[in-house]
């Protein structure tokens, strides 16, 4: 068993933001999540790029903003940025930057997918990606929402070879999970042997260990298809209770059968959300 958490080619891996003031940034986030951080960025290079660390281990990533919205960025690992660049114009997609070489760690790909939802592609070299994820204070799931879900399950099919099941069959938009298949036995192999084990005692729905990401359909009012991120954390009012003392806004909370979540605008604007999970029990 690898001590490294690494991603197979396809399978969402790691998640940034940019922030027009890091360093306000960097408080924040610091505060509510717990984070440390270090610059990964040489000193006598331009430019910063700090990685955010819990129990040591790399977690997500704050940079300053370019002048675009503030948000967080998913990335999806692949073999070879450049090839799968070539595969998102190919079907459907847009390749807004790249690829290109991100220092040691990798290269990067910022890319649109047919929907209008941006995301990034991230060859590992240096970092593989999230080395903590699912622990209270790290990155859980990250979501797509859009109004064209049959269109977005298309595209990443054809990309990544996603899989979309309907959890509660029925047809319509409704939220979808989807599978890289394989990913289970990738994890089960490496940093986490007992996955089915424990996901049987949860009852977690069938194919739940290749679970990488969520569709789910654009909300009335939203303005454009977007990847939502979310977190896990102990307690779902606590931490909505410390990000809106350091200054966020509460946008909307959900109770469901498996967690408790809200939807938090951190104080420059970047939409997570957190999450606590709450499985059924008896």
């Amino acid at each position: 068993m690898t001590d490294a958490r690494t991603y197979p080619h396809g399978v969402p891996c790691w998640v940034d933001t940019e922030q027009p003031d890091p360093e306000a940034a960097l408080r924040f986030y610091g505060e509510l999540f717990g984070w440390a951080f270090q610059d990964a960025v040489p000193a006598e290079a331009p430019g910063s790029y700090w990685i955010a660390s819990l129990d040591s281990r790399d977690v997500a990533a704050i940079a300053p903003g370019s002048g675009g919205p503030v948000a967080w960025n998913t990335y999806v690992a692949v073999d070879d940025a450049d090839a799968s660049a070539a595969s998102v114009a190919a079907n459907g997609g847009a390749v807004v930057a790249g690829p290109a070489d991100a220092g040691p760690g990798g290269r990067a790909a910022t890319c649109r997918d047919p929907t209008g939802a941006p995301f990034r592609l991230w060859q590992a070299c240096a970092r593989p990606g999230a080395q903590l994820v699912n622990a209270p204070g790290t990155w859980n799931f990250s979501d797509l929402h859009t109004d064209d879900q049959q269109r977005a399950t298309e595209f990443y099919g054809a990309v990544f070879g996603w899989e979309a099941d309907e959890l509660e069959p029925g047809g319509g938009a409704i939220a979808l999970m989807w599978r890289r298949p394989g990913y289970g036995d990738h994890l089960g192999a490496t940093v986490d042997p007992e996955i089915r084990t424990r996901q049987a005692d949860v009852a977690a729905p069938p194919g739940f260990e290749d679970a990488i990401a969520w569709l789910v359909p654009l909300e009335a009012g939203a303005p454009a298809s977007h990847w939502q991120v979310t977190f896990a954390v102990g307690d779902r009012d606590e931490s909505v209770a410390a990000a809106e003392r350091l200054g966020a806004a509460v946008v909307s909370s959900d109770d469901s059968d498996w967690t408790r979540s809200a939807v938090i605008r951190d104080p420059q604007g970047a939409e997570l959300t957190l999450s606590q999970f709450t499985p059924p029990t008896g």
